[in-house]
C-alpha cells in the first residue's frame, strides 16, 4: 500500500473514533436541568425526559416486570457521590430503554427510599452515572 493510501486510511480512521466518541459524549435526551434545593441539584420533571423514563417509573410503581430483572432493582452505591450521601441499601436502579439499543445502554432512573414500589425519590441519568437530576414529579404519576 502506498504511503498517501495509508495516511488516508489512518484519517479516515481516526475520524471514526473521533465521531464515535463524540456521539457516545452528547446527551441530545438529557434534559435541560434547572438548579433547586440542594446545592447544586439539578431538577427536572419527567415530561422534559424521554418518554421511556415514565415507562419505567410505572414498572417502578407496579413492582415490574422489568427488561433485565438481573440488574433492575439492585442497590445503587454511589461510588462517584453524585447523589446525596445516604446509608447502603438506600438506592436502587433501574434501566431506562433506549430504543434500539442492544444491551441496557446508558440511561437509568435510581431511586432512594422505601418502599421500593413508591420510593421518595427518584433521579434520571443520561450518561450512566456522570451527572444526575432529581426528577420532581416520579412520584406522582399513575
Amino acid at each position: 500500500m502506498s504511503r498517501r493510501k495509508l495516511v488516508m486510511v489512518a484519517l479516515c480512521a481516526l475520524a471514526i473514533v473521533v465521531g464515535g466518541w463524540a456521539l457516545t459524549h452528547s446527551h441530545p435526551s438529557a434534559p435541560a436541568p434547572s438548579t433547586a434545593g440542594g446545592v447544586g441539584q439539578s431538577t427536572c420533571p419527567i415530561a422534559t425526559l424521554p418518554r421511556e423514563v415514565a415507562d419505567t417509573v410505572k414498572r417502578i410503581h407496579a413492582g415490574g416486570p422489568f427488561p433485565f430483572p438481573h440488574s433492575d432493582g439492585e442497590v445503587f452505591a454511589n461510588h462517584e457521590g453524585h447523589l446525596p450521601k445516604q446509608r447502603r441499601g438506600y438506592y436502587h436502579e433501574y434501566t431506562v430503554v433506549t430504543p434500539r439499543a442492544r444491551d441496557r445502554s446508558m440511561r437509568r432512573i435510581v431511586t432512594g427510599g422505601t418502599p421500593l414500589a413508591h420510593p421518595r425519590q427518584y433521579f434520571y441519568t443520561g450518561n450512566h452515572y456522570d451527572s444526575f437530576c432529581l426528577v420532581t414529579d416520579a412520584g406522582s404519576q399513575p
